[in-house]
């Protein structure tokens, strides 16, 4: 068992009579030998490591220690609890979530990478907003992470699902239709409305540069996480109403790929282009670097101690400066 392709799943699907969710616990069963029972406490862990990094960043207002974000979740949980949103209590729940979880990464705390960590929000932002305003209980939400599982494999298989590989598209992108396809299934949607919505999501996004200042995961892609979350409910919703992608998911999925392929390395997470190299931007770096060669300067002061001390403590001793 080994499915490929979005066409290869909704075979299973209708073949065994299953949802997406439990196709992908039987192709892990499959492939790992593992017991389903098994498979699916594992997976509830990762949901609990989720949970985590959603409170922890509803309720820490400092900043990460690059200094360029941080705080964000915290401002917008209180403009949430104010009863004056715009967009309704789904879509900004799911946003003060994603928000709280990529604050998260950025403060180095644990995240679950879905699929990688600089998309690390749009998944539980969907999930915990769900959780919170409708009757899905957590282990639902866990069968949830099984269907965003199965389109992450598919995606990862035929396409991209990093930055430096396929731009943002890639990450955000692959993320917002992981999501999307997620939410139909968890909402009681057919495996063919899934795939419609993973369709629709990913097409929202296609042709995303990845452009993070300095090189690091925080800026813009914090708030990309945020808005891939009402992407997701959006596309989610078109598919539920009915409403079709009129390009098969497989086919978007090879178009993404394709864009990668031809998108300049500049646009790839070098941070050598787009928002990176706004002046704005390059003051941010500038500004981290100096820091980070001062770190350097102090570091070289260390390391000329370690080599008298002969007893190759130098590589520790940096390696710890980096970490702090």
């Amino acid at each position: 068992m080994d499915i490929q392709s979005t066409a290869d799943l909704l075979d299973y699907c209708h073949r065994e009579q299953k949802s997406i969710a439990e196709a992908m616990i039987d192709q892990e069963h499959f492939k790992s030998g593992r017991s389903k029972q098994e498979i699916f406490d594992m997976m509830k862990e990762r949901l609990v490591k989720m949970q985590n990094a959603v409170n922890e960043g509803l309720n820490d207002a400092s900043e990460a220690p690059s200094g360029i974000s941080g705080g964000d979740a915290v401002k917008m949980k209180a403009y949430i609890d104010a009863g004056d949103v715009l967009s309704g209590s789904i879509i900004s729940d799911a946003m003060a979530c994603s928000m709280a979880t990529s604050e998260s990464n950025a403060r180095m705390g644990v995240i679950v990478a879905t699929p990688t960590a600089g998309a690390a929000g749009i998944l539980p932002g969907v999930l915990f907003s769900l959780h919170k305003n409708t009757n899905i209980d957590l282990d639902q939400l866990v069968m949830g992470l099984f269907t965003a599982s199965m389109f992450g494999y598919i995606i990862a298989n035929r396409s991209f699902i990093s930055g430096a590989a396929g731009g943002c598209q890639a990450e955000v992108g692959s993320a917002t239709a992981m999501a999307a396809g997620t939410i139909v299934e968890l909402k009681g949607g057919s495996p063919e409305q899934a795939v419609h919505a993973t369709a629709v999501a990913m097409k929202s996004l296609l042709g995303l540069v990845c452009d993070p200042v300095a090189g690091l995961v925080e800026v813009p892609c914090i708030k990309r996480n945020v808005i891939g979350t009402s992407i997701a409910f959006s596309s989610a919703d078109m598919a539920l109403a009915g409403i079709e992608s009129r390009i098969p998911c497989d086919e978007v999925i090879d178009t993404m790929y394709d864009i990668g392929k031809n998108m300049p390395r500049q646009l790839r997470e070098t941070a050598l282009g787009g928002l990176a190299i706004t002046p704005t931007g390059q003051k941010v770096k500038e500004r981290l670097f100096s820091k980070k060669k001062l770190v350097k300067q102090l570091k070289g002061e260390n390391s000329d101690e370690s080599k008298r001390n002969g007893n190759g403590t130098e590589a520790a001793s940096a390696v710890k400066k980096d970490k702090e």
